[in-house]
């Protein structure tokens, strides 16, 4: 057991997660909530661990949200009750899972094509129904019906459907599109309203607008993820500053082969090569001008060209991931602490779960 260690006598990569800075997160986000009097629904996807999804219901989060079948059933075992899944659900062997997952919980799905709908419309019946919120791409170019005429027809379709309940609207957004969203928003509940369909939920989402949620005032709830931890892109987003990061992944500088190359034990199976973006593969706080310039699946690379201090073999340095939610997918373990001293561990129970 890790627990009372320094942080900085840890075996690297390790990913580690400042308590305090999480806590203020989860605060800050659900006092916001609470002020505009929204639904918070937060995403699991980030930590993928049941303790921290309790500690954002208990700070007032209204169920959770998941991406996957596989993670839902985690949470369900681990006692959560009212889970989104927002991803379409396809294939027989996963609909008699979310059948038994719907006779388990109060489960709500989306679906935003008529392929989808008739899926799942053949898999359950009005004994239990199955709560279906109609995905909408209101800029995000991702899934989503392509208008508020669409968004009517597959909410008539899902009404039809003895199976199915149609339970309301959702989208992912781009960012800072709020005033985009609130527009399709409205038009669709327009043309339900008028056509005797009631629309019980209206989902808006993303960390990066977050604090912008109250602008979307059609929405009655808001998910996020990212936020419980933020990343270097949520700092780049305006979300948070570096001091709101709360993981680090913490690495040891095995090699100098020049002056200007370091080479650290944080690969792309520590600190992923998702960019998001950016050029290089995240922010090493304590050499904010060396850049990790490649990974391979051990080895990180570190440019010290432009930077004026340069550590040597053996130190260790912290870096804030581009994209916390990968990561943290990537270790069987999450290492907790205060003022870097180790805390807690919790196993990143839903890692891997894809299906």
């Amino acid at each position: 057991m890790s627990v009372g260690l320094s942080i900085h006598e840890l075996l690297t990569p390790v990913a580690v997660i400042d308590e305090a800075i999480m806590e203020n997160n989860i605060k800050v986000a659900q006092e916001y909530f609470d002020r505009i009097g929204r639904n918070f629904r937060p995403h699991i996807k980030t930590h993928k661990i049941p303790a921290l999804a309790s500690l954002q219901t208990a700070a007032g989060a209204k169920g959770i949200n998941c991406q996957k079948l596989s993670e839902a059933e985690v949470f369900a075992d681990a006692g959560f009750t009212d889970i989104l899944i927002t991803f379409n659900m396809l294939g027989a062997a996963r609909l008699e899972r979310l059948k038994a997952l719907n006779a388990r919980v109060d489960l709500q799905v989306v679906a935003d094509n008529s392929a989808v709908v008739e899926a799942l419309a053949g898999s359950f019946d009005a004994d239990r129904p199955l709560k279906v919120l109609v995905e909408c791409d209101t800029g995000g170019g991702r899934n989503g019906v392509q208008s508020p005429a669409d968004a009517l027809h597959l909410a008539e379709t899902i009404d039809t459907c003895a199976g199915l309940t149609f339970h309301g609207l959702l989208t992912y957004p781009k960012p800072a599109s709020e005033a985009e969203v609130q527009a399709f928003f409205a038009e669709t509940i327009g043309l339900l309203n008028r056509a005797g369909l009631k629309c019980p939920v209206v989902s808006h989402g993303g960390s990066p607008s977050l604090f912008e949620s109250h602008l979307v005032a059609s929405a009655t709830e808001h998910r996020a993820g990212t936020y419980i931890f933020n990343d270097r892109a949520m700092m780049r987003a305006g979300m948070c500053d570096l001091d709101d990061c709360a993981m680090h992944v913490i690495a040891t500088v095995v090699s100098r082969p020049t002056e200007t190359r370091a080479i650290l034990d944080s690969g792309s199976k520590a600190l992923t090569s998702d960019l998001l973006g950016f050029a290089d593969h995240g922010f090493i706080v304590d050499y904010p001008d060396a850049t990790i310039v490649s990974l391979s699946e051990e080895h990180a690379v570190v440019d010290l060209s432009g930077s004026r201090n340069r550590p040597e073999i053996g130190d260790r340095v912290r870096i804030v991931p581009n994209h916390t939610c990968v990561v943290a997918n990537l270790f069987d373990q999450l290492v907790f602490h205060r003022d870097g001293v180790v805390t807690r561990m919790e196993t990143v129970a839903a890692r891997g779960k894809v299906v």
